[in-house]
């Protein structure tokens, strides 16, 4: 962790330093300095969570499509964030389950390339409901067994143009039982992809350095992007700096960083670059089509279409509350990548219908989210892991609250996890990359078990995580920039990690 702190030092060093010039600026240009919170965030300098908008010259450089001018860019018509597909991980903290009960997982052929029966007992699964005797759901492209609870509450909370849109892709990959210190979190590594927010680059529904219960590797953490917590409402709001009736204007970050990236390259000298920094922020805030964000605009409570997706109080439930809080701030581009997290998802030995019943609640925030995509036509990646799995006990079949016979989840194991990747398109279906092929990266053994020598990332988390990164990327067309964005990651780069890339651009 020395090498953040030291960052986090040299960024406060050169904030310091740029205040100074900005004093000096004011005192030459006539303005006077901001001395309140919302004088400087109308002048565009700070982020609406306080932070000053002077990343460290390190990563702006690294922002290279920051980095090609130095003008005021005043956009008539501005798409808040960075223009990025938003994107949503869901955390299940303690061993949920994905594979089988929920998600068809299959042999090298792909999720239809059948298990034996044995295999689909130790995923939940008895002889009757077997997917080769009850066929498979295609509802979201993504083959899910038909009685599964989290495909119950996918579609209880989408249209059937949203479902049509989707496509997913589902990846048998070990990780370690009922534990944070799995680095499956790939949110930091999304920001540095490019996802970014008007107010915030990431987001998390727990104040963790990943926003969630499981870590993110510590190869792609870097402190500027770490998520801010939103969990309700009112933190939504906060990201704006106030409350009530305010209205917030915008500050972009993308104008800072390329004067900022000007100086560094000797475009223009620092004087400039702080002159220009303050005049920016003045002009952007008294032009008359500067846009504004209002602690309304804000508020998931206040939201006709979350309303409408979670009807009848459902907002004031806590599990549905700081998901609609992570989609108000993500999908609209206020913050550029959240990670929503679901504790107590340690399945063994509790009964079958309140296991199905936390399964239905996650189907329903996945159905939610993409739901609220839809109507805002906007793309959505949504990222589902958990930490570990389980495997059944196939002496204890019971009802699984919902009419159905399954078998009772018995205790925890990490060979039979995985996890999955639902992509939303509003001009299409989403194409996969290689077909029926890319469904399914990795597979299962005919007993249950990941194969792990099956892809890279079968028995490695981290490399699991920068798979995911990888197939952010290649959403933009952009997987030729996988090697800059992680710096030598594990997985590789060119075409040894084709085969990994799941769909085709979408944007």
């Amino acid at each position: 962790m020395s090498r953040y702190r030291e960052q986090v030092r040299r960024m406060e060093a050169e904030r310091l330093r740029l205040e100074k010039k900005i004093e000096a600026s004011c005192r030459n240009s006539g303005h006077a300095r901001p001395q309140s919170r919302r004088e400087f965030l109308n002048r565009g300098l700070i982020a609406g969570v306080g932070t000053v908008f002077l990343p460290s010259i390190a990563t702006i450089l690294a922002r290279t499509a920051h980095a090609q001018a130095a003008e005021c860019q005043i956009d008539n018509n501005p798409m808040l964030g960075a223009g990025k597909i938003p994107f949503l991980g869901i955390d299940q903290g303690g061993g949920a389950n994905i594979a089988g009960s929920n998600i068809i997982v299959g042999g090298p052929g792909g999720q239809e390339d059948f298990l034996d029966a044995d295999g689909y007992a130790k995923l939940g699964l008895p002889q009757a409901i077997l997917p080769q005797n009850v066929g498979v759901n295609r509802d979201f492209g993504l083959a899910m067994h038909p009685d599964s609870a989290l495909l119950r509450g996918m579609l209880s909370k989408t249209s059937a143009a949203t479902r049509a849109n989707t496509n997913g892709v589902v990846i048998p990959a070990r990780s370690e039982n009922d534990t944070g210190n799995n680095p499956h979190n790939p949110i930091y590594g999304i920001a540095r992809a490019g996802a970014n927010g008007e107010f915030v680059a990431t987001i998390g529904t727990r104040n963790s350095e990943s926003g969630g219960r499981s870590d993110a590797p510590n190869s792609q953490i870097l402190a500027e992007f770490r998520p801010t917590k939103v969990s309700r409402p009112s933190e939504a709001i906060g990201l704006g700096g106030g409350g009530g009736d305010e209205t917030f204007p915008n500050g972009r970050v993308a104008e800072a960083s390329a004067i900022l990236s000007a100086m560094k390259l000797g475009k223009i000298d620092e004087q400039q670059a702080t002159e220009a920094l303050l005049q920016c922020g003045y002009d952007k805030t008294t032009a008359t089509f500067n846009t504004t964000v209002s602690a309304t605009d804000l508020d998931p409570e206040a939201d006709a279409n979350l309303q409408a997706i979670f009807p009848n109080g459902e907002l004031q439930d806590g599990d549905f509350r700081k998901a609609a809080a992570a989609m108000k701030v993500v999908v609209n581009g206020f913050g550029g990548a959240g990670t929503i997290e679901y504790g107590g998802r340690d399945y063994h030995q509790d009964p079958r219908p309140e296991t199905d019943g936390k399964d239905f609640v996650v189907g329903q925030v996945i159905g939610g989210a993409l739901e609220y995509a839809a109507l805002l036509n906007k793309p959505l990646m949504i990222y589902l892991f958990s930490d570990g799995a389980v495997s059944a006990d196939t002496n204890r079949p019971e009802d699984d609250g919902n009419g159905t016979t399954k078998f009772r989840w018995r205790s925890d194991n990490s060979q039979t996890a995985a996890s999955a990747i639902l992509v939303y398109s509003p001009i299409g279906p989403p194409v996969l990359r290689n077909g029926a092929a890319s469904q399914q990266l990795g597979h299962y053994r005919p007993n249950g078990n990941v194969e792990t020598g099956s892809s890279p990332f079968a028995n490695s988390v981290e490399t699991l995580s920068e798979m995911v990164v990888l197939n952010y990327l290649a959403l933009h067309g952009e997987q030729g920039m996988f090697g800059q964005v992680l710096n030598n990651p594990g997985l590789g780069t060119g075409a040894a990690v084709d085969p990994f890339i799941a769909f085709d651009p979408i944007v």
